[in-house]
């Protein structure tokens, strides 16, 4: 008999799913008008505390607006949610919609590069300058024979202050090392399109820190929540991209070097291809 997990749920995040899907789908269009608390708490079997706890998430969500002594209304999630309800869209009742994949998509590859020339500036705006563009091709490493990613000799950290981060970062060396061995463990799970999307996404997240934005982190956070459940029926078309050892090593070298231009163009060229094929099948053609 093969044992499953019991995932506990509170009483109030019920509530909160059933309303926020409801809203999502447009079966509560905005400007309607929800029942009472005590109304939803006899219509669904739970106390008032927790009808008012989901009320007062849907409403953080942007879901819903809650006006004492006044009906709590449906808003409209276009115009008041964020990101947080990207993953709700994309997959409903089992089933991807076609048009918030292609939105996710469509994001994915502006974002991208825009993420790794900002990291790459993070790096170049250091206190030692970046080795050349051409140190990376000439010099390996004895022990795996890959290509060393071209990051400033000496260089022990990057500054708080050039990041704007306020907070300790990572070794430039250390993301050159980690970067390079992501690489090779993509290499190294090419029988596998769904392991390797998963450090795909591993390596973009490391992209993600070193261009020390808070917003495009959050931004990244919310666009990983929606993809990754889709990993299995993405992995025919994506095999191609996560496949492309050599493109993820081009972008960490350009990353690492400080070349923020080129890091933006290896970032285009990484994720264009099967942007442009899974947009192409979610139309249709």
């Amino acid at each position: 008999m093969a044992l499953q997990p019991v995932v506990k749920r509170s009483v109030s995040a019920d509530v909160f799913e059933q309303i926020a899907d409801d809203v999502l789908s447009g079966e509560l269009a905005p400007g309607t008008a929800l029942p009472s608390e005590r109304q939803l708490a006899e219509a669904l079997g739970v106390s008032r505390p927790a009808v008012r706890e989901a009320l007062q998430r849907l409403s953080a969500a942007g879901l819903v607006a809650v006006r004492q002594g006044d009906a709590t209304t449906v808003l409209d999630y276009r115009r008041g949610a964020g990101l947080e309800v990207l993953p709700r869209l994309l997959i409903r009742s089992g089933t991807l919609d076609p048009a918030v994949a292609r939105s996710i998509l469509e994001a994915r590859l502006h974002n991208g590069p825009k993420v790794a020339e900002l990291a790459a500036t993070r790096v170049a705006r250091g206190s030692v300058a970046p080795a050349p563009a051409t140190q990376a091709a000439a010099d390996t490493d004895g022990a795996s024979g890959r290509p060393d990613m071209a990051w400033p000799v000496g260089a022990t950290r990057l500054s708080d202050s050039t990041l704007g981060g306020g907070h300790a970062t990572e070794d430039l060396g250390a993301l050159a090392n980690t970067l390079a061995d992501l690489v090779d463990s993509i290499a190294a799970a090419e029988s596998d399109p769904i392991a390797q999307q998963r450090i795909a996404l591993e390596f973009w997240d490391h992209i993600v820190d070193a261009a020390d934005s808070i917003v495009f982190r959050l931004m990244n956070n919310m666009l990983r929540a929606a993809y990754e459940p889709a990993l299995a029926a993405l992995a025919p078309i994506m095999s191609a991209e996560v496949g492309n050892v050599a493109g993820y090593r081009e972008l960490a070298d350009a990353v690492v070097g400080g070349r923020p231009s080129e890091a933006a163009d290896r970032a285009r060229a990484l994720l264009e291809p099967a942007t442009i094929a899974l947009i192409s099948v979610l139309d249709g053609h």
